[in-house]
């Protein structure tokens, strides 16, 4: 997570916009904003998010990385692309995005791991299958506590956050389309 702050700095300043003006659009702190760029507090996804939502761009935008490469078909482990790290860790299929219809994602919740009590939302639909763990998914007011082999689907655009509620790390594999994550 130590890019996050030069990133969001970097995209700020790109913006027009002073800490002080993105912090109140964003409906936060000016020393929030401040401590995210310097790298002394890693924001939760939630207020990431909220953050990211008042320059209009997207997890998936924020974290790509240019590519140069050819287009490439198969990843190994090692090539994923980590755009969180922490309690909460994605793993993303490719680093540029921006040509692409599909986010596809690891995921990671440490027992307790939580997106924040922000509800998320983004244009987007996606859907998850768990493979070991148990994760509380709330939509709106709809929660619902699934465990392996249990899915779930939504509209992004509800508001939405996960929750692991369980003793062990839970282990999702995800998908977002379009990519708005």
């Amino acid at each position: 997570m130590d890019h996050i702050g030069p990133r969001l700095e970097k995209l700020r300043r790109h913006h027009g916009l002073s800490q002080r003006k993105l912090a109140q659009s964003a409906g936060v702190s000016n020393a929030t904003v401040s401590l995210i760029e310097h790298g002394r507090t890693d924001p939760s996804m939630g207020l990431l998010k909220k953050i990211l939502d008042v320059m209009d761009v997207s997890f998936a935008d924020f974290f790509s990385e240019p590519s140069r490469a050819a287009e490439k078909h198969f990843f190994s482990r090692h090539e994923l692309s980590r755009i969180s790290s922490g309690p909460i860790s994605y793993f993303q299929v490719g680093s540029d995005l921006r040509d692409s219809q599909l986010q596809l994602l690891y995921e990671r919740y440490e027992p307790g791991a939580d997106t924040g009590q922000s509800m998320l939302s983004h244009d987007a639909e996606e859907g998850g299958i768990i493979i070991e763990g148990r994760l509380e998914v709330t939509v709106e007011q709809h929660t619902q506590t699934l465990s392996a082999r249990d899915a779930y689907r939504f509209n992004s655009r509800l508001p939405h956050r996960f929750r692991n509620t369980g003793s062990e790390t839970c282990v999702i594999v995800s998908a977002c389309t379009p990519p708005s994550f």
